[in-house]
C-alpha cells in the first residue's frame, strides 16, 4: 500500500486508523433453495408460486423469454422480487459482503475518495453515489472517515446519494444511516423517493435510477453490484449464435427450462463480439449501459468511480449459477 499511495494519502490513513476497529461479524453461509420457486417454509412458498404463475403467464402470452428478462423479474419484480422484498444480507441471510465483516474496507475507500477529491482541486461539491448500497454499511464507514477528516474537506458541500430499487433495503439503509431522520416521498413517481439526513446533518437521498441523481462532481461506488444485473446467454451453433431462452417445461408445467432460440434474436445479433472464440457467452447489456452513464457523468461533471466485483478475464463460459431447477 505504501508503494501505491501518495504522501498526503498516507497522512489521511494515519489519522483515520488511530481508533479501534469493530470486531468482525460471524459468517454463516447459507445455500439458496434447491428448486425453482419451492421452499420448505409456507410463508416463502406463496411469493415463489406467485412469481411462477406470473412467469408462466408471460411465457404463454409471448413465448420463451430471454434469461435477462427472467432474472429481472425474479430479482426486481415490484411485487415478489428477491431484492425488492427481502433482506438477504448478513450472517443470517443468503450471502455476506465485505462491508458487513469489517469497517476497514469502507474506511479505506473513504480515504481514497477524499484523495480523489483533493486531486481534482477540492471542488466545492462532493456527491458520494453508491449503487446497490446493501444495508448501508459501506456508506456509513465512508461517512465516518468524512467526519474524522472534516478539516480536510473544509467547507465542501458533501451529500450521499443511494441508487436502490428495493423498498425493504432502503428502509434498512435509512435506519442505519439516518435513524429516524428520513421520510418517504408522498408520491411514488418522484425521482427522490426518500430523503433524510445523518446525525451530522449530511443530506441523504434515495433514487431508483442512476439518471435521477443530480449532476455535479461525484464519486461513484459499486460494490458487488454489477454481478447481480441480468445477463443474456448465447450458444454457438452450426447456424451461428443463438440466444438461450427460458420456457415452460412441457412435461412439468410447474417448472421452467432452458431452450435455444430457433433463429437469431436482436440480442444475439448485436451483443456478440465479431472475434469471439468461446462457444458459450454471457453478456450483461444493462451493465454496459450503466458504465457508459458513469463515464459520461465523470467526463461532463468530474469525479471518479470505483467498481469492486467478481469477474473473469473473458475466458469463462457458463457462469449462471441459480440454485434452482429450471
Amino acid at each position: 500500500m505504501r508503494a501505491f499511495l501518495g504522501g498526503k494519502t498516507q497522512q489521511l490513513i494515519s489519522r483515520v486508523f488511530s481508533h479501534p476497529v469493530r470486531p468482525s461479524a460471524a459468517v454463516a453461509w447459507r445455500a439458496a433453495p434447491v428448486r425453482l420457486f419451492c421452499s420448505s417454509s409456507p410463508d416463502e412458498e406463496k411469493p415463489h408460486r406467485s412469481m411462477l404463475r406470473h412467469l408462466t403467464s408471460k411465457i404463454k402470452a409471448t413465448g420463451p423469454i430471454p434469461v435477462a428478462e427472467y432474472m429481472r423479474e425474479v430479482l426486481t419484480n415490484p411485487v415478489t422480487g428477491y431484492y425488492v422484498k427481502n433482506n438477504m444480507l448478513g450472517p443470517d441471510g443468503d450471502f455476506i459482503t465485505s462491508p458487513e465483516i469489517s469497517q476497514i474496507f469502507g474506511e479505506l475507500l473513504g480515504i481514497w475518495i477524499i484523495s480523489e477529491w483533493m486531486g481534482a482541486g477540492g471542488p466545492k461539491q462532493l456527491q458520494l453515489v453508491e449503487l446497490g448500497p446493501g444495508k448501508g454499511s459501506l456508506a456509513a464507514d465512508v461517512l465516518r472517515v468524512f467526519s474524522q477528516l472534516q478539516a480536510v474537506l473544509g467547507g465542501a458541500s458533501v451529500s450521499l446519494h443511494l441508487v436502490e430499487v428495493s423498498p425493504a433495503l432502503s428502509r434498512l439503509q435509512a435506519e442505519n444511516l439516518t435513524g429516524t431522520r428520513s421520510q418517504e416521498a408522498e408520491s411514488e413517481d418522484e425521482a427522490v423517493y426518500r430523503r433524510g439526513e445523518t446525525s451530522a446533518g449530511l443530506p441523504v437521498s434515495w433514487y431508483r435510477r442512476l439518471d435521477d441523481v443530480p449532476a455535479g462532481f461525484s464519486v461513484f461506488l459499486a460494490h458487488e453490484f454489477f454481478d447481480a444485473l441480468p445477463i443474456h446467454k448465447f450458444q454457438r451453433t452450426e447456424k451461428g449464435w443463438r440466444e438461450v431462452l427460458v420456457d415452460i417445461d412441457p412435461e412439468k408445467p410447474d417448472q421452467l427450462r432452458f431452450v435455444m432460440a430457433p433463429s437469431p434474436t436482436l440480442a444475439s445479433s448485436t451483443l456478440i463480439q465479431a472475434d469471439e472464440r468461446r462457444d458459450h457467452v454471457e453478456v450483461c447489456a444493462e451493465g454496459g449501459v450503466i458504465v457508459q452513464q458513469l463515464s459520461r457523468r465523470i467526463t461532463e461533471d468530474g469525479g471518479a468511480a470505483l467498481i469492486a466485483d467478481y469477474g473473469h478475464d473473458g475466458t469463462k463460459t457458463d457462469t449462471f449459477r441459480v440454485r434452482w431447477t429450471l
